[in-house]
């Protein structure tokens, strides 16, 4: 177990991403992504290459699937793709996901200590919430925003920042949680500190290559206490 310690005097919120860090979504991708290629008569992309182009969004991730499986004038293709994706996906939203051990129990323990948490993913917004209500996550929350909630996405520091607006913290006592360099990138520019699981998706590539103030297996071994000097140990 890696546990991480920060100074809870130091902290006045959370903002922890969706995909790979509270729910393991693969299966949900692989299905919509399935759906969609069917309907354009493209041949199936295997699951193991969907969890390497997660992270970016969901138009980064129908433009590189299309790539992927060889599709004629991807970018063409591009408005019936996400069409037929969205279709997909809102059907079977939920249905092929789970929540990653110790999520629930890292989240209480955060509002316990009166951390503020706001969700904030690359996911549509419309995808966003009914996973999160549908795996009993969305109470934990003051906000969810989407990709589509702000004008840019991770890795650009924008959403952070106006995630940190919402919740009325400064960005330098507030910890972003993901699992990917976007998460990392975009937490570093926004001035948030940032822990990191070790369990997401992070473009399949190993996430102790990203730098980070700590790494934990769960979000339930982040831990808060009275520390000086706000970092993790």
């Amino acid at each position: 177990m890696t546990a991480a310690f920060f100074d809870r005097s130091s902290l006045d919120a959370a903002i922890v991403d969706l995909d790979g860090t509270m729910v393991d979504t693969l299966g949900d991708f692989a299905a919509a992504l399935g759906g969609m290629l069917q309907d354009l008569s493209l041949p199936p992309i295997d699951v193991n290459v969907i969890g390497t182009l997660v992270g970016k969004g969901s138009e980064h991730l129908i433009r590189a699937v299309l790539q992927q499986v060889g599709a004629p004038s991807p970018e063409a293709l591009f408005d019936r793709a996400w069409t037929r994706y969205q279709r997909h996906y809102l059907a079977i939203n939920g249905q092929h996901s789970t929540v990653y051990p110790g999520v629930a129990d890292g989240l209480a323990s955060l509002r316990a200590q009166g951390l503020r948490l706001a969700c904030l993913t690359n996911k549509p917004l419309a995808f966003a919430r009914p996973l999160l209500a549908a795996k009993g996550l969305d109470g934990f929350f003051d906000h969810v925003f989407g990709g589509d909630s702000f004008s840019r996405k991770k890795p650009d520091p924008l959403p952070l920042l106006g995630t940190c607006e919402a919740l009325g913290s400064a960005p330098g006592r507030t910890l972003a949680i993901g699992d990917s360099s976007n998460d990392a990138q975009a937490a570093r520019a926004a001035g948030c500190r940032v822990v990191l699981v070790s369990y997401g998706y992070n473009h399949g590539r190993p996430v102790r290559e990203v730098p980070a103030d700590a790494y934990v297996d769960s979000l339930a071994d982040l831990r808060l206490d009275i520390r000086p000097g706000g970092t993790a140990h």
